[in-house]
């Protein structure tokens, strides 16, 4: 098993990180209903909000207005990635370093149109994805999350596909200081996935090497073991497809149980992400062609072409193309 520390400093980062958290997705899909459906119904969330073609679903133990919004299209497609940010002014400040160092910014920044409202502004990535950055968001009032209670806490992390992944973790540390927590690697095909930090969760976004740019998968954080399992199982006993787990991974240390979603998009269970020492802590290099790299338990189905071919998912088709809401 390799786990080399690797110690890769970025010249220009920005010293503190720029975003605070990960406050929400947002998707588009065809088959809508089934979506919400599925959501609501199977995974755990909760209706706070539609207008018909658009969504809004909570997490009960998130003070997030929304972790999920999902809207009716006829092209599937990650809308967007949303982060928080500390006040208004970081929300500016980051704003004119972006313009300034030629990223293409949607809008400059303002009251956002959306449930929680906020201020802030959107923009694209290098691989054209839509990123937007808030602060002043409304809180939602939200529980703790019972004991055996198999729903979400909170959305977790979000993981994308990159066919230039190196240009694409070079963006997000140079420009949102975000750091590498560690690294997997295969001795045939070289390094392959980027576990990236914004505070001191081990991970809030992943970039994978892939063959076009989509959603590799959006992982929700469950209460503890027992929760996770018992919510694997409920997914199981609907016919929810499960892609693989349930196991726990080597990077990060956390749980994973992953299923399809109606639409063909990989969603994640998961429990226990690990949380950093930021002044001790260094990367490492996983050879993930040994088996407990990616399941520790070594309870999961074999990590396969079938499981990689489906975290690859379609093709975004809202590259470099804001969303209309």
């Amino acid at each position: 098993m390799t786990t080399d520390t690797i110690h890769e400093p970025v010249a220009d980062a920005p010293a503190d990180y720029a975003f605070t958290h990960l406050r929400h997705i947002g998707i588009a899909v065809p088959d809508y209903q089934k979506q919400i459906e599925f959501y609501t119904g199977n995974w755990g969330l909760t209706e706070v909000g539609t207008d018909g073609d658009v969504t809004y679903l909570a997490a009960e133990g998130s003070p997030e207005k929304y972790v999920v919004r999902v809207r009716k299209s006829t092209d599937k497609r990650l809308d967007l990635i949303s982060f928080g940010a500390a006040d208004r002014q970081a929300v500016d400040d980051l704003a004119l370093r972006l313009g300034r160092d030629g990223v293409s910014l949607i809008a400059e920044p303002g009251t956002l149109q959306t449930p929680g409202a906020g201020y802030g502004f959107r923009f694209f990535d290098g691989d054209g994805r839509t990123i937007e950055i808030s602060a002043d968001v409304d809180i939602r009032t939200h529980r703790k999350i019972e004991e055996g209670e198999s729903v979400p806490v909170k959305l977790s992390h979000v993981v994308i596909n990159s066919p230039d992944p190196e240009a694409t973790v070079a963006f997000y540390e140079r420009h949102f200081g975000f750091r590498v927590s560690d690294i997997l690697m295969h001795p045939r095909m070289g390094r392959m996935m980027w576990f990236m930090r914004t505070n001191t969760a081990h991970h809030s976004i992943a970039i994978a090497r892939g063959p076009h740019v989509a959603l590799h998968h959006a992982s929700f954080e469950l209460r503890g073991l027992d929760e996770y399992m018992r919510g694997t199982g409920r997914l199981l006993r609907t016919g929810a497809e499960k892609i693989w787990g349930p196991g726990r991974h080597m990077a990060g240390n956390n749980t994973f149980s992953y299923f399809l979603d109606p639409n063909g998009n990989t969603m994640e269970y998961t429990t226990e992400l690990e949380v950093l020492d930021e002044d001790t802590w260094h990367p490492h290099l996983y050879d993930f062609s040994d088996p407990e790299v990616t399941d520790q338990w070594g309870t999961a189905n074999a990590m396969n072409e079938f499981v990689a071919s489906q975290s690859f998912n379609d093709p975004d088709k809202g590259l470099f193309v804001a969303p209309p809401v």
